[in-house]
């Protein structure tokens, strides 16, 4: 059995080096603590992110390795370009905060329960108040057709999760946020873990001691933390082709 350590409420460091994390379940670190924003935005200067599910203790990982974005090298399939170039949809930030985690976490197919539990809704919208948080809302009219959310610390911006109510909703979404990164300054957008939907779009893997190092570096460089609602471009979905 492998044996996790428990945090204790209130400690704000709590994460061994990450030379000493463990490999079985891969990336797990720990269990236990609360989420905080001081916990959190912690958390993610140091490459970690809560995962689990209703019941359970946090849990906290790391995975090894871990799967990114370039913002700069974000791919566009050359179908998807041909429908983008006839589509109508409009993209917009910090909007619609509770609307895009409630879309996450709805049930879907092949995945009938959630992990963003009451207090993780909670906890994402104190850091959206806070200026940390961020939605991504992509409409057709005024449905929200798809979206997504993640965590911005300095210049480097971690995606939680995301979700399509129409086709291509998703992926509107996470271009269209990589655009904007690249933009500002943020070289590589965290995507947790690989799948064959991300790898479409160009996320690729990276050791997890490189990643880390890329964190703080980027965590370092200042960008500061405000609603994204004025600064967001706006586009066009049309203008992603």
């Amino acid at each position: 059995m492998i044996r996790i350590p428990v945090l204790r409420p209130g400690f704000l460091d709590p994460f061994p080096p990450v030379d000493s994390a463990f490999r079985e379940p891969d990336g797990l670190l720990a269990a236990g603590g609360d989420l905080s924003p001081e916990r959190l935005l912690d958390a993610y200067r140091h490459g970690i992110f809560p995962w689990y599910s209703q019941g359970q203790p946090i849990l906290w990982w790391s995975p090894d390795p871990r799967t990114v974005f370039a913002t700069d090298r974000v791919h566009v399939p050359t179908r998807l370009k041909r429908w983008l170039r006839h589509c109508d949809w409009t993209i917009h930030a910090d909007h619609r905060f509770a609307s895009v985690m409630r879309a996450c976490a709805a049930p879907r197919p092949h995945q009938p329960t959630t992990w963003i539990t009451a207090e993780m809704f909670d906890a994402y919208c104190r850091l959206h108040e806070l200026g940390h948080a961020h939605s991504i809302e992509v409409h057709d009219g005024d449905a929200l057709v798809g979206g997504l959310y993640g965590v911005a610390v300095g210049r480097m911006f971690f995606g939680e999760s995301m979700f399509s109510a129409a086709t291509n909703g998703s992926k509107v979404a996470l271009i269209a946020l990589c655009r904007a990164l690249h933009q500002w300054g943020f070289p590589l957008l965290d995507a947790q873990a690989a799948s064959p939907h991300l790898a479409t779009l160009g996320a690729f893997e990276m050791p997890r001691n490189e990643f880390v190092a890329h964190v703080a570096k980027a965590c370092a460089q200042p960008f500061p933390p405000i609603n994204w609602r004025e600064r967001w471009p706006q586009p066009a979905a049309r203008e992603l082709a």
